[in-house]
């Protein structure tokens, strides 16, 4: 969508995007020939399409994105953020607020279980000026002859209707039944529930972050965080997420899972704590770690 905005062919990704989105992007612009750069700091030129952040990062960090908007925009690109946890907007300032031109999302945590890897609720949003340039149906209400509440195909420029040649999408995936839970958990939420959602989230993530940082042999990488944050171990992450998993304790992600040729991750560990982990939770999973990394 940047590529056809701007007319540009190169795309520049955060170092601190999720590593299996940035090789998703990597395989999809290599079938379009289209330039991906890794980097932040002298990345961004008069060729660059668009700039690709995470907030919360991969690592779990949550930063300001301004600087990096107005970078791009500087050079006449876009910035597309990418935010991996929904209920996080109920706390933090959302991206459009901060000069995102292309918001991708996932809404899983709303109103969906985890089902071993999909299918999920994906979230797609853009400023009004280039709505005309997102890929598949746009949807909009309007009233029928008796003036009641209806909704309609407001654009829909995909492959099996008009405009073949000039097609923005060929996505044909019917994700209905996962948008309408989002829908109905969204709305018996409300604007209040998503904000006390979202506040309890940090707040036992707080609670997991300070009592685990009192474990010998465990360091709380991350300093700003909703709820998901990064630990250093003082043992190899993988192997402790294994032995604690036999004692049916869930530790989290070892880093090197997902970056395995960056040895310097090798004791890292991803941890997210939701409203569903209780104050019990977070005490047996600090005396499994003290444990294992004793």
């Amino acid at each position: 969508m940047a590529v056809r905005v701007t007319g540009r062919k190169r795309v520049v990704l955060s170092p601190s995007l999720h590593p299996q989105y940035a090789e998703t992007v990597r395989t999809t612009c290599e079938m379009g020939g289209i330039d991906v750069v890794e980097g932040l700091d002298n990345a961004l030129d008069d060729k660059t399409a668009c700039l690709v952040v995470q907030n919360p990062d991969f690592y779990g960090s949550i930063r300001d994105i301004t600087p990096f908007s107005d970078a791009a925009h500087a050079k006449g690109a876009l910035l597309i953020a990418v935010v991996t946890e929904i209920v996080s907007l109920g706390a933090i300032t959302p991206p459009g607020e901060m000069g995102a031109d292309i918001v991708v999302a996932e809404g899983q945590s709303i109103g969906n279980a985890l089902n071993f890897g999909g299918p999920y609720v994906g979230i797609f949003a853009t400023r009004q000026k280039f709505i005309r340039q997102m890929p598949g149906r746009i949807v909009g209400e309007t009233t029928d002859v008796e003036g009641k509440r209806g909704y309609v195909l407001t654009l829909s420029t995909r492959e099996q209707h008009i405009r073949r040649e000039k097609a923005t999408s060929n996505i044909c995936t019917n994700s209905g039944l996962c948008v309408l839970a989002f829908t109905i958990h969204l709305s018996l939420l409300g604007e209040d529930g998503f904000r006390k959602l979202a506040a309890l989230n940090h707040d036992r993530a707080v609670m997991a972050a300070d009592r685990l940082s009192k474990v010998k042999g465990v360091e709380v990488v991350t300093q700003s965080f909703f709820n998901e944050f990064t630990l250093k171990l003082s043992k190899p992450a993988a192997a402790v997420v294994d032995t604690l998993a036999k004692q049916d304790i869930i530790a989290g992600v070892p880093v090197s899972r997902l970056k395995p040729a960056d040895k310097a991750s090798e004791n890292l560990l991803l941890v997210a704590v939701t409203e569903t982990v209780t104050p019990a939770d977070i005490e047996a999973f600090a005396a499994g770690l003290s444990k294992v990394l004793s």
